[in-house]
């Protein structure tokens, strides 16, 4: 699994919790990836993860909305080699059973930090 985020404490959070690579947003991870996810609230990051997918791959955006606009993608930069795109704005139960069937065989090792209700309702 390879990681890519602004913050050296979350590259270094991602490599503790197994990532095999940690890099910057701008950094290109050390081989073409098959699939990718964007998390993230900018829409620049979009031609920057399409531009690390090898040929069939996959870009899923899992956001409900991102801050500020997509970049015009170009097609025979960004999206030739049959490379997809998919956006996730709604997440089903199931899905998340099926996301933690697959990251139990990864591993995907969660970090939890749990609080009290009233410090999440601010009362």
């Amino acid at each position: 699994m390879f990681v890519l985020t602004r913050s050296e404490e979350h590259r270094a959070l991602a490599r503790k919790l197994g990532a095999s690579w940690a890099g910057e947003p701008d950094d290109r991870p050390p081989r073409k990836l098959d699939a990718a996810i964007d998390f993230t609230p900018v829409g620049e990051t979009v031609p920057k993860a399409l531009r690390a997918l090898e040929r069939g791959g996959r870009l899923v955006i899992a956001v409900i909305r991102k801050r500020d606009a997509i970049p015009p993608l170009d097609y025979a930069d960004l999206l030739w080699d049959e490379k997809e795109v998919k956006s996730v704005a709604n997440i089903t139960r199931q899905d998340a059973r099926d996301f933690l069937a697959l990251a139990a065989n990864i591993p995907v090792i969660p970090e939890v930090q749990e609080f009290p209700l009233v410090e999440r309702t601010g009362s």
